[in-house]
């Protein structure tokens, strides 16, 4: 099976051609910029070739671009496809904003990795140290048929299953649901949390902990913290905790917070991103 990936030599492109890169699928890599394009060469080995060569008979086409490149991209590329032809997307935000194009004979099926758990059975290197995911870690990811057959799911998730390897477990969700997951869990969410968190522990050392001592408190506490609060372990809080996050949680956090996942702010969120 023949697939066109299009900004092969980007961060995101180069790393799904390393997964590519001896599979069953003929690869056909695409990049705009000499740097890429280098890059792609020297660290996979790979040779770019034009556009419409790469589309020409393509039974899939990968866009790893930007979110913000995803609407300029889809439609200068929607009228050289096949009817039949699987586009993947590698995020919600742009399908989900309506950046593709409007054709209902081409299938859009979206991907996003879910990266390598905190709570894993990873116990050597590279794996170990494998945080993004796609290297030596395994990890899950959720994929989406926006439109198209159902069999073309199945063709979707095992490129997404290649791309994204080594693979815990595969969800399936809608387009919709994994803009709940991100930005909204993902990143309003956690990575706001984990940003205050990082502020919180650079405040106590301004205030004369050593900085070592304070991240050693610090990402201990999330371990074992964060094994009871997502049942990893059968555990509970004592009392002094929960009282402590009683006190913390109408501190630091808006009433309203949980307002973050409406539609209305889910849309407005990746309306920013895209």
């Amino acid at each position: 099976m023949k697939i066109a990936l299009i900004g092969a030599g980007g961060k995101m492109g180069v790393r799904l051609s390393r997964n590519l890169k001896g599979s069953r699928y003929d690869v056909a890599h695409v990049e705009v910029s000499t740097v890429g394009r280098n890059r792609l060469k020297s660290e996979v080995g790979a040779d770019c070739v034009d556009l419409d060569e790469a589309l020409n008979g393509s039974r899939a086409v990968i866009l790893a671009v930007p979110d913000t490149a995803i609407g300029n991209v889809s439609r200068a590329i929607i009228d050289k496809l096949a009817p039949g032809t699987i586009m993947i997307a590698l995020d919600a935000a742009a399908p989900f904003a309506g950046h593709f194009p409007e054709r209902d004979d081409v299938t859009y099926f979206v991907t996003h990795p879910c990266h390598p758990p905190i709570f894993n059975d990873e116990t050597e290197l590279p794996s170990k140290r494998d945080y993004f995911g796609g290297i030596a870690a395994k990890q899950a990811i959720v994929s989406a048929l926006m439109q198209g057959p159902e069999d073309d799911f199945e063709i979707g998730e095992e490129i997404a299953k290649t791309i994204f390897q080594p693979i815990l477990r595969s969800h399936r969700v809608t387009v919709e649901q994994m803009a709940l997951l991100e930005p909204g869990l993902s990143e309003t969410v956690c990575a706001t949390l984990l940003v205050v968190m990082k502020e919180a522990m650079d405040e106590v050392v301004r205030q004369g902990v050593d900085r070592q001592a304070a991240r050693d408190f610090l990402l201990g506490h999330l371990n074992i913290l964060g094994a009871v609060v997502m049942e990893e372990i059968d555990g509970v809080f004592s009392d002094a905790c929960n009282k402590a996050i009683s006190n913390g949680k109408t501190r630091l956090m808006r009433d309203d917070w949980i307002g973050v996942f409406s539609p209305e702010e889910i849309k407005e969120s990746i309306r920013q991103i895209t």
